[in-house]
């Protein structure tokens, strides 16, 4: 069994400076059980971290100290240490050293009851790309439009419901969406559902054969078609947005895209693009289906329209209330092509189940007051002004990490070096941080090879969390290559 007791009250060149807690103070390692040395030493050090005997931001010795003192080859404590590095255990900045590293809630001490055992980890920050900030939700000019819409409201919007939609809804959703989004179509063509999810798994039953989506895509939104029995076959995706130009290439007659703002990478669809995709659906007999998710949030670019404008007949366009407003609401719209307006209700049946109909006359009334407008441009400066601070600091104080995909929409993808996804994902879990990496959104058969980064939901947390949560998550981010332990 080898012991350390090392003291390094100054300290050769490469050992950390004499200003952080623990610095400069005896450490005491045993190398018990089994394994290499390295894992022993490995093992020690996690043990003396985890039982609070080494603090947060307690700096270790120099690995040729140590190993020198522990009679050991200094490779095998610069492996060590690289690979906790890699881990999250302890944390390598230039001009620091190594040292422990700092963490959201650190580890408490063992109690005279016997070792500590690690606690559960908690989310503390929300920082998933899955809804807006919920405590923005307008709740006052939404209870105006509730008193004013059930006040008019006529007595057979409280019988059984129309399974398109309350007409209001699709009356004022067909004026909306062609003024804000240049959508052609009537109310008519308009099927109310109960956000983006469920309109694709309705046009998901009335079409056939593979479905082509985008490489990088919600895995949800594929299990949602595989659920419906469709395939689903992968379209390179590049700083143009998917390459549909591969189409032609597939037994697809339907794409599924995200035009205004590509999810998760970022970007819309290059103009050229859009105009080659709706030519391919109008040879093969096809059908696009638009996912306008977050096309109302952008910043540094014009607005960008929808697809469904250069032809009502072959595209078809979906968008929610998700994102602008609340993922609660479960509201969302269909603007279908003539021809699928019957085939889609006859899936989806003679009653409405999915959307209350209060909630759609209400909306009818939010947006026809104008109230939608305000909300939407008040919540556009509220997440620009996130996304200028998340890009400011991470550039920094984090240069060696690019932030993309931030021109539009409420998340931006961190590019991350090559494999340090796996080990980021585990530092930010230790600092309390729900995130998602950038690897999970690929379609298993994609060509394109595995990227790393993580995608960011910088409009989820409320304004006063959000803060906190840059701060951890800069702390959960790794280190330039040239400035981790060797």
């Amino acid at each position: 069994m080898r012991r350390s007791w090392v003291n390094y009250p100054e300290g050769p060149a490469e050992a950390p400076a004499a200003t952080g807690p623990g610095t400069g103070s005896d450490l005491h390692l045993e190398l018990t059980g089994a394994g290499s040395v390295r894992v022993r030493l490995m093992n020690a050090l996690r043990e003396a971290i985890r039982s609070g005997r080494l603090a947060p931001d307690t700096g270790l010795p120099p690995y040729r100290a140590l190993a020198a003192d522990l009679g050991i080859a200094r490779n095998t404590v610069a492996g060590a240490y690289a690979e906790l590095v890699e881990e999250g255990w302890l944390a390598a900045r230039q001009g620091s050293g190594t040292r422990v590293a700092r963490r959201a809630h650190p580890l408490r001490p063992a109690g005279p009851g016997g070792p500590a055992r690690p606690s559960r980890r908690r989310t503390v920050h929300d920082l998933l790309p899955t809804s807006p900030d919920a405590s923005a939700f307008p709740r006052t000019a939404w209870l105006g439009a509730t008193r004013r819409a059930l006040a008019v409201a006529p007595h057979d919007a409280f019988g059984v419901g129309d399974p398109r939609g309350r007409p209001e809804l699709r009356r004022t959703l067909a004026e909306y969406l062609a003024r804000v989004r240049g959508v052609r179509t009537s109310p008519e063509r308009i099927v109310v559902c109960s956000g983006f999810a469920h309109g694709l798994e309705l046009l998901g039953r009335v079409l056939g054969g593979p479905v082509a989506v985008e490489s990088y895509g919600l895995p949800f939104h594929r299990d949602v078609l595989a659920g419906a029995g469709l395939t689903t076959l992968p379209l390179t995706v590049d700083g143009g947005g998917a390459r549909v130009g591969e189409l032609p290439g597939t037994a697809a007659r339907a794409v599924l895209l995200t035009p205004a703002h590509q999810f998760p990478t970022g970007g819309p669809l290059h103009p050229g693009r859009r105009a080659e995709v709706v030519d391919w659906a109008r040879a093969v007999g096809g059908l696009v289906i638009e996912d306008d998710y977050d096309g109302e949030f952008r910043y540094d670019r014009r607005p960008v329209g929808a697809v469904q404008g250069l032809d009502p007949e072959r595209v078809a366009y979906v968008g929610s209330a998700g994102k602008s407003l609340s993922p609660a609401l479960r509201l969302g719209w269909m603007v279908l092509p003539g021809h699928l307006v019957d085939e889609v209700l006859a899936v989806k049946g003679p009653r409405e189940m999915w959307s209350g109909v209060t909630d759609q006359l209400v909306l009818a009334e939010f947006i026809a007051s104008g109230a939608y407008d305000r909300h939407l441009r008040r919540m556009r400066q509220v997440y620009r002004r996130r996304r200028d601070v998340l890009a400011a600091r991470i550039a920094a104080e984090a240069p060696h990490v690019r932030v993309g995909g931030i021109a539009a929409g409420l998340h931006a993808v961190l590019e991350l070096p090559p494999d340090t996804e796996e080990a980021t994902l585990r530092a930010a879990r230790r600092q309390g941080l729900a995130l998602e990496g950038l690897r999970s959104y690929r379609h298993p058969d994609s060509a394109m090879p595995p990227r790393d980064g993580l995608v960011l939901g910088y409009g989820t947390p409320t304004e006063q969390a959000f803060p906190a949560a840059l701060d951890a998550l800069l702390l959960a981010l790794p280190e330039p290559a040239a400035t981790r332990a060797p």
